[in-house]
């Protein structure tokens, strides 16, 4: 499996997330789950926008914004333990998704050291 492809079911999978648990896990205590989505989900949807340019630019906009789901699942894993399983699982995605960035930098960076002369002989 590519590493695109693992970070696209990465976000799509934090995606899911987001729904599960303000819907069904842990539903906000005031009752509005859809103010809850309508804050939660556009972070993550607003990558969609740059698919056209390729699925790369998109996952570097989607690890940008895991930064804020990281976070968030960090707090409410520490603060809230009724939700300690959800929010791990949103730390655990949000990593995925560094990780994967992070090996797509490392290929292309090989791959470009591959193709790249070798200095040795030239002047």
């Amino acid at each position: 499996m590519s590493a695109v492809r693992l970070g696209l079911i990465a976000w799509a999978l934090l995606v899911l997330l987001q729904l599960v648990w303000y819907l069904w896990l842990a539903p906000p205590l005031n009752g509005q789950s859809g103010l809850a989505l309508a804050l939660a989900l556009p972070p993550l949807l607003l990558p969609l926008l740059a698919f056209r340019r390729g699925a790369l630019r998109m996952l570097v906009w989607v690890g940008i914004a895991s930064l804020f789901y990281f976070a968030h699942g960090v707090v409410a894993a520490y603060s809230e333990p009724s939700v300690r399983l959800p929010a791990l699982i949103e730390v655990a995605l949000c990593v995925l998704l560094t990780g994967v960035l992070w090996a797509i930098v490392g290929q292309s960076r090989t791959a470009s050291q591959v193709r790249r002369p070798s200095e040795d002989g030239q002047k």
